[in-house]
């Protein structure tokens, strides 16, 4: 089943890229065709556009969480306590910057380059949505303001409850330094600026075997790429072809809802623009608007995959639409009687740090990989192309130098002790979070084993 942003995108971009028939040689050939696959040869092709790149993609460009995430454009200002203590104070701010960089070189780019990607460039919330909530970001946002970077600033309970369209929403702050995009309209897009560059692409091509020699071949069903570099940006996929990396992501469902139009009831809501609204739970709900007049809710952390598998439940409606739909009318009550036209979900490659890695595969020098984004890939991807095109051509520079490009930074336990552990956590979580949108006191050990999910939240805390 094909997620709705894709089907959409597809509606009016249905050309296929023909599958890879027959050996040839490439300078680079990239295996994903993605986001991150795609990022990585435009800005690689831009610095050296004599350099012949090859993507190969296993279905069609952005089938993957590319196209089908939630469309928030957001930046790891939020997630400063973690950068630092994983990195150093410097290259966090850094980060910080370059996060909030990443939103115009996007919106540049395809201005530029006349991609339909439905960008709107109107900022984020961060709310509460119940009283255990409220202050989650006060201690990041000061420490962002000690070192001027802060772009938060926190607004009156009623004009979060107007700007976010929903009186659930009890308290918050604002960032402009966010924006919504089509995620399958800027895939696509990227994928017909890629081909008009040069890059060569083929789609229904999966890698079926990688020879780690130099060069370095590439095959697939009905062909192979010689290739003097390769970079690996499979996302989740990465965990299940390469047994190294099975224990170093976790892979969980971010499973959406989207309504019919509506756009009259949203405006009656507030709901006038396209801001991304997140609240303060561990598992986020997430909601926008869509350029046409229809709402889209998310929430993260629902199917877990055993060992790495990618199981055929990825690929279907969500399994948790009644809740989703539930979670949207408690948000809105006015849009009760507006119907759900899709549900879906994906796999989110979640790392032990919240945040993606990069690194050369078994040490070899001339074949990379980058993946983890732990469900906010769609701004971080652009900078994980900067880093990998950076990696790629051999430059010197704060990318390639960067500590994000030392690999996985912590395991997640083996199996079956990671599968029943994610289990028992989201459970504990769950519960804990249920108490207190009910204001109650969350039992002790709920609150303890929340704790341990610390990859999977949206915002740092102090401690």
């Amino acid at each position: 089943m094909r997620p709705f942003w894709i089907e959409q995108a597809l509606f009016s971009d249905g050309a296929l890229a023909p599958a890879l028939q027959g050996d040839t040689t490439a300078d680079v050939c990239i295996v994903g065709g993605g986001f991150t696959g795609l990022w990585t040869a435009i800005q690689a092709k831009q610095k050296n556009p004599a350099l012949d790149v090859v993507i190969l993609e296993s279905d069609l460009c952005g089938a993957g969480a590319s196209g089908r995430n939630g469309g928030c454009l957001l930046t790891w200002s939020a997630k400063f306590f973690t950068l630092k203590r994983l990195f150093g104070e410097d290259e966090a701010v850094r980060l910080v910057r370059a996060s909030e960089d990443a939103v115009g070189h996007i919106e540049r780019f395809v201005r530029e380059h006349r991609i339909d990607a439905e960008f709107r460039r109107d900022g984020t919330l961060y709310t509460a949505t119940s009283k255990a909530q409220i202050g989650t970001l006060d201690p990041v946002m000061a420490a962002l303001e000690e070192r001027g970077i802060n772009s938060y600033r926190e607004l009156p309970p009623q004009e979060i409850a107007r700007r976010s369209g929903s009186a659930k929403n009890l308290a918050g702050v604002f960032s402009p330094e966010a924006a919504t995009v089509h995620p399958g309209k800027l895939v696509r897009g990227l994928r017909r600026v890629a081909i008009e560059m040069g890059i060569r692409i083929h789609e229904r091509s999966p890698m079926i075997a990688l020879s780690e020699a130099r060069p370095a071949i590439v095959r697939t069903p009905c062909g192979s790429v010689t290739a003097k570099k390769v970079v690996l940006a499979m996302n989740a996929w990465m965990a299940s072809t390469f047994a190294q990396f099975e224990r170093t992501i976790a892979i969980v469902s971010s499973d959406m809802i989207i309504t019919e139009r509506c756009p009259e009831l949203l405006a009656a809501t507030g709901l006038v623009d396209g801001v991304s609204v997140l609240d303060s739970r561990t598992f986020v709900y997430y909601y926008r608007t869509s350029m046409d007049g229809r709402i889209m809710l998310g929430k993260g952390g629902n199917t877990f995959a055993r060992g790495g598998k990618i199981a055929p439940i990825f690929d279907e409606r969500s399994p948790y639409e009644g809740e989703l739909t539930e979670a949207l009318h408690d948000f809105f009550p006015s849009l009760k009687n507006v119907p759900i036209t899709a549900s879906w979900n994906g796999p989110s490659d979640r790392s032990a740090t919240g945040f993606p890695f990069f690194g050369r595969l078994n040490g070899a020098p001339h074949i990379f990989y980058g993946f983890g984004y732990s469900g906010n890939g769609v701004g971080p991807t652009y900078m994980g192309g900067q880093l990998l095109s950076s990696l790629v051509l051999g430059e010197d520079n704060a990318w390639s130098r960067s500590p994000l490009t030392q690999g996985p930074l912590g395991q997640f336990p083996p199996e079956p002790l990671r599968y029943a552990g994610s289990i028992v956590v989201r459970n504990a979580i769950r519960r804990k979070e249920r108490a207190e949108d009910e204001d109650r006191a969350p039992w002790m050990i709920d609150r303890m084993l929340s704790k341990l999910a610390n990859a999977a939240g949206k915002a740092d805390k102090a401690a």
